[in-house]
């Protein structure tokens, strides 16, 4: 038997959930028992291989499972543009030598739900269409969550991917809907409290000069969204998946967290994807999200500083 929490991550990597991947990997708290992987950042052939390949990379087993490889309803743009078109940079890697597990990533969800009932911190990163399915096919999933934590929303309507909503809820809105209806409490790490902590982009450059293979495999397949990122951003690089992986492995950093009830928005015109928080409760709706507003930054940047620089 082992005292490690057990972590199940819903993914769609991606170079942002990579470094948050190579954090779960370092934690010696938790134990990575299944990546589920949907489309989202590119599509699902890239996600499942980036997945794969990361693992290979940190020296994992973890089982991979493909999921959903589009949203439940309607057709969503990827972040090509961003992470490069294959998820990776672009850079050409060498294909991982392992292949994904058959069983569906909804299907291993419950699995492992049943398996770890009790214990369970399901982080997600992505889109949640996986979630979602699971939820369909079984609602009585939240029972057996100990903690659940995703990365997606915009609190306060700064999207990244339109006027009013962040990427990950915006590509499957409905997904999104069920997972944020059904979970009686969801700890929310949102675009608005990705973009309060960042971290100098020399930084970051030092810390992938870090003489490992999971810095310099990080340092190559990162090089195009860096580029990117400091001709949009400015000085700080920002890692959306990290903080929201911060939060899960390190609940103890957080610094401020408000909770309140939150819904998504389907039908705007302008905010479809949208992720409504009610700041004043006035529909009288019960909390469903805990917002993290302020982590430790300290603590943050030494997670990823020993991700990067793990053997």
């Amino acid at each position: 038997m082992t005292d490690r929490i057990p972590l199940l991550i819903d993914t769609d990597p991606g170079v942002d959930d990579a470094l948050a991947l190579l954090m779960a990997f370092d934690d010696p708290r938790h134990e990575v028992v299944g990546l589920t992987i949907a489309a989202g950042n590119v599509g699902l052939a890239h996600t499942v291989r980036n997945a794969l390949k990361l693992c290979e990379v940190a020296k994992s087993d973890a089982p991979v499972f493909a999921g959903a490889e589009a949203p439940l309803l309607h057709p969503a743009r990827d972040a090509g543009y961003v992470h490069g078109l294959d998820g990776f940079g672009d850079v050409a890697y060498a294909h991982p030598t392992r292949t994904p597990h058959p069983e569906h990533a909804a299907l291993a969800i419950l699995r492992l739900s049943h398996a770890h009932a009790g214990k369970l911190l399901l982080v997600a990163l992505g889109p949640l269409t996986n979630l979602a399915l699971a939820l369909k096919l079984d609602p009585t999933l939240p029972q057996r969550i100990a903690r659940c934590v995703v990365m997606g929303g915009a609190v306060t309507a700064h999207g990244n991917i339109s006027a009013a909503a962040e990427f990950n809820v915006a590509f499957d809105p409905e997904a999104a809907h069920i997972v944020f209806s059904s979970f009686p409490r969801i700890e929310l790490a949102d675009w608005e409290a990705t973009m309060a902590h960042g971290f100098a982009h020399e930084t970051f450059e030092r810390w992938l000069q870090a003489d490992s293979p999971r810095a310099r495999f990080y340092d190559t397949i990162s090089r195009k969204t860096r580029t990117w990122a400091a001709g949009r951003r400015g000085e700080d690089w920002h890692s959306a998946d990290a903080l929201a992986m911060a939060l899960a492995l390190r609940p103890e950093g957080a610094l401020e967290v408000v909770e309140r009830p939150m819904a998504v928005e389907l039908e705007g015109r302008h905010a479809r994807g949208a992720t409504i928080v009610d700041w004043r409760r006035e529909e009288g709706r019960p909390d469903n999200v805990a917002i993290l507003r302020r982590y430790d930054q300290a603590r943050f940047e030494t997670l990823l500083a020993s991700a990067l620089a793990a053997g």
